[in-house]
């Protein structure tokens, strides 16, 4: 079957929003600059924990009001024309999802304290998740009108250990979520995060996870060999690295042979855990979190798709590149389109053997870059 030809999605087509780092990711009060044809919204920094006596994140009060880098690329627009995650419960394990967050009100359900978010972190990759578009505001999430399972995988101040992550994503799983978001990546695994993973694999709920650790402030100084790191290298979990916006690894990150997708995490847009206002976020923590986002996509428009069906949808209408791209649009049209030709196929042998080749590039979508 002819593959259909498009952009390349390597980048921003022209005259859309492209995110310019251009400040220093260092010290608690670093700011990045988003630019826009020559408009420019400084927007400060969000960590994955917090260092010191920081006090606890709020509302930026600053808001990005041309679309992200990261949607563009993504093709939200086209996905939401088939599909905005309504039905499907995304669980968050990370450091707590805020229920004040205006961008989320009303959608989040939080287990234990994970309602409350210091950090701000987990609120974060929420809000690139199911966010909801606000008049004047172009930012949204993946999947608009999916809800949020909060769990916390950290202590109160963005620390991570395997046996509280593994804890929140048993706690996720028994809270009903379909697609279940991982933000911490450990260098080994442990009897307690295989344990949630077959839980999360015999209850049928796709498990996503950061493929490598976040890069930490200032850089890592010195370079790490690749390795796994898990829940994300375990099996049946799907792991996602971070890319820029022209679809690069960022420098100075973390490596691993293992990863399946790739999705933006370098200078992306999001939602503080109160009030209103945007930061700017960098890691595969928040590539992991729009896959999520995808994901729910496709369980919103195709419920009889299993979780490992899912994922593997996912990462065959993937853009193709070094780590496959995801592509939301793609993943939630190639049934729709399969099934199309398969309707409308001839009965016969001849057609059997025709119809059985997927479509797996939808229209306007480039087959290579």
């Amino acid at each position: 079957m002819t593959a259909m030809r498009g952009r390349n999605l390597s980048r921003p087509a022209a005259g859309t929003l492209a995110l310019l780092l251009t400040a220093a990711l260092s010290g608690a009060g670093a700011t990045s600059a988003a630019a826009a044809d020559g408009n420019t919204v400084e927007l400060p920094v969000l960590r994955s924990k917090l260092t010191g006596n920081t006090d606890c994140v709020e509302g930026s009060g600053r808001q990005a009001t041309a679309v992200p880098w990261e949607q563009v690329s993504l093709q939200l627009e086209r996905a939401w024309r088939f599909a905005s995650g309504s039905g499907v419960k995304v669980g968050v394990v990370d450091t707590g999802v805020s229920t004040s967050a205006p961008a989320l009100k009303g959608r989040v359900t939080a287990v234990g304290a994970a309602g409350k978010d210091c950090v701000g972190h987990g609120t974060f990759v929420a809000g690139l998740i199911a966010a909801q578009l606000d008049k004047g505001v172009k930012f949204a999430g993946v999947a608009r009108q999916s809800a949020v399972v909060a769990v916390r995988g950290t202590d109160e101040r963005g620390a991570a250990t395997p046996g509280r992550v593994a804890s929140g994503i048993e706690a996720a799983v028994g809270a009903g979520a379909k697609v279940v978001t991982v933000s911490a990546a450990f260098p080994s695994d442990t009897a307690a995060l295989r344990s949630a993973v077959r839980l999360a694999a015999k209850k049928d709920v796709l498990l996503v996870a950061a493929a490598v650790p976040d890069s930490p402030t200032g850089g890592m100084g010195r370079e790490v060999p690749a390795r796994d790191y898990y829940p994300a290298a375990g099996d049946g979990v799907l792991s996602v690295l971070d890319v820029d916006v022209k679809g690069e690894r960022p420098t100075g990150s973390y490596t691993t042979g293992s990863a399946q997708l790739a999705a933006p995490g370098d200078g992306v847009v999001g939602i503080g855990p109160s009030k209103n206002g945007h930061y700017i976020g960098s890691g595969a923590s928040l590539a992991a979190g729009y896959v999520a986002g995808a994901a729910a996509l496709v369980r919103s428009a195709h419920p009889e798709l299993t979780a490992a069906q899912t994922a593997g949808l996912l990462r065959s209408s993937a853009y193709p590149d070094a780590v496959p791209r995801v592509d939301p649009y793609a993943a939630v049209t190639a049934v729709l389109a399969s099934a199309s030709t398969a309707a409308k196929a001839p009965e016969g042998p001849a057609a059997d053997q025709e119809s059985a080749a997927p479509v797996r590039m939808p229209e306007d979508r480039a087959a290579g870059p």
